[in-house]
């Protein structure tokens, strides 16, 4: 190739003639080659053929992905809600989902505990594994945030502002360095009784009633058309009998311990944790003298609640307060 575009255009007269010049009509008038240079290929080696091949491009695999959403007035978007501990996450952000996990750990499985230096341990002949440790206000404050913590994630289920005060005791049944469940303790001098079979009189007579038959009929001249509609009552569980309202007797009774709360972990129940803390309770509440039974009393007992009382007492004339 020329060196430069400008010698391209140079005549190729002898500088020495006279006519030397440069333009236009002297350039058409001569005679000019055009040489085109050009370096071949590199051969591809595979192909075995000296065809020019296409150059291939290195693509870089790493590769940074965004997650993008399109919002549409999605009453969830971004956010979904967990049906068992009932947390709202953001699914696909690793921090998020790493939080959810955490504490559907903590509240299916218990909170995270330890131990604690010095542990007022509750001791049960009938207590295979774990143990019951009980807290007092003059506790240390350390002891103190862990049992608030415990009675938050307690909230969730049975209502928050109520559960702890100053005067409580709380029992906690610790298993597998976690806390499985927790009763809160208050002192009480009078409670009412319940009135026996007022809670699941009404549920139970409708499920005597067993299938209901209802006749039409219908007559055009002397033809007599007769319907019959079945309706079969569905069956009650043990724990819809116990559910709404209670009625208690007029006249107080005397009573010495108030169950304020109860609760178990999800995992967890239906292992007699609840039983072995109202044992705790019941041993350990006034000190130098064990409790009948008789003399607990249950506040704003639930569904469950109502079971577990009727079971532990013995009697559905369990002490309310």
């Amino acid at each position: 190739m020329q060196s430069k575009i400008s010698a391209f255009f140079t005549s190729t007269q002898d500088s020495s003639s006279p006519n030397n010049d440069h333009d236009l009509s002297t350039w058409e008038n001569q005679q000019h080659h055009i040489i085109n240079t050009y370096t071949r290929r590199r051969v591809n080696p595979r192909s075995g053929t000296s065809d020019p091949q296409p150059v291939t491009l290195a693509k870089n695999k790493k590769r940074s992905y965004a997650q993008f959403h399109l919002d549409f007035g999605q009453s969830d978007f971004l956010l979904r809600s967990c049906s068992t501990c009932g947390i709202k996450f953001t699914p696909g952000d690793p921090q998020d989902e790493k939080s959810h996990n955490e504490f559907h750990k903590s509240y299916t499985q218990g909170i995270l505990f330890r131990g604690w230096t010095k542990e007022n341990v509750i001791p049960l002949p009938s207590l295979d594994t774990g143990r019951v440790v009980l807290f007092l206000e003059t506790d240390r404050s350390s002891h103190r945030k862990k049992v608030e913590e415990v009675v938050r994630m307690m909230e969730i289920e049975i209502g928050s502002g109520w559960i702890l005060h100053e005067r409580c005791k709380v029992y906690l049944f610790v298993s597998l360095n976690r806390v499985a469940g927790c009763l809160v303790a208050e002192p009480i001098e009078k409670a009412f009784r319940v009135v026996s079979g007022s809670v699941a009189g009404s549920v139970h007579s409708a499920k005597k009633r067993g299938v209901t038959t209802r006749s039409t009929t219908l007559q055009f001249g002397n033809v007599i058309f007769q319907r019959e509609v079945h309706r079969k009552v569905a069956n009650v569980s043990d724990s819809e009998k116990m559910e709404g309202a209670i009625f208690c007797a007029s006249e107080p009774t005397a009573a010495a311990g108030g169950i304020r709360a109860i609760w178990v972990t999800p995992s967890n129940r239906r292992k007699g944790i609840a039983t072995q803390l109202l044992e705790a309770m019941r041993k350990s509440f006034c000190p130098g003298l064990e409790l009948e039974r008789s003399q607990l009393a249950f506040s704003q007992p639930t569904s469950a609640g109502k079971a577990l009382a009727a079971s532990y007492t013995g009697t559905g004339s369990f002490l309310a307060y």
